[in-house]
């Protein structure tokens, strides 16, 4: 199968026709202008790309989600939240969020947080489409989170760790605000482990489409 090329103007191909392997693979090319993002996210699609490729546009077969209400939280993460009394800042520095997110070391030794894509985020950010949270501890940053609103569903990008349970506690700080403004599904995209071990699942693509389509436009 020939992977289709969208220009500026094209609209993104059926969700259904994403590749099976690499599994999600929807199509290449287009542009990051916050219309064009926006689009995707409402259609269930986002970009993964590296610095030098070409966009990517990824809808994968299943969807990695977590409701705000099903945040696992251990004792030895409710002990240190207890002990440190962390403080939890909504949409303050949402640059600094994805710079810090774009230095988190990987296995692959890259990232897809390169300045093309945080300039985007950024913009998105500024139009009110984007959120972060950032996590401190006695004034000093421990963590954060950024990513996608869209109505009552966020769409998380990355996060970062710089003290000890410090990205454990910025999807803590997230959830509890998730809870009280009323926001019902953090979209989490790709499995890992460290995100089911709090609380994360794995649904299909089609019940993710229901739940997005639902919730995307309140």
């Amino acid at each position: 199968m020939i992977l289709p090329c969208i220009d500026g103007t094209t609209p993104f191909p059926p969700i259904n026709q994403a590749l099976n392997d690499p599994d999600g693979l929807l199509c290449f090319g287009g542009d990051l202008s916050s219309h064009r993002l926006t689009q995707a996210y409402k259609k269930g699609i986002f970009p993964w790309y590296s610095l030098g490729e070409p966009i990517l546009w990824w809808s994968p077969s299943e969807r990695m989600v977590m409701r705000p209400n099903e945040f696992h939280v251990s004792k030895s993460l409710k002990k240190a939240i207890n002990q440190l009394a962390p403080q939890f800042h909504f949409n303050r520095n949402f640059k600094s969020t994805a710079e810090h997110c774009a230095q988190v070391s990987r296995k692959d030794k890259g990232t897809w947080i390169h300045p093309e894509m945080i300039a985007a985020y950024t913009a998105l950010f500024n139009e009110g489409h984007a959120f972060c949270l950032e996590v401190e501890i006695d004034g000093a940053l421990a963590g954060g989170i950024y990513g996608v609103a869209l109505g009552a569903i966020y769409c998380g990008e990355s996060m970062f760790s710089l003290q000890t349970n410090g990205s454990k506690m910025a999807m803590y700080g997230l959830c509890q605000h998730m809870l009280k403004n009323g926001i019902k599904l953090l979209d989490c995209q790709l499995h890992n482990p460290h995100l089911a071990s709090l609380g994360a699942k794995l649904i299909p693509r089609t019940d993710f489409i229901k739940q997005l389509n639902q919730w995307a436009a309140v």
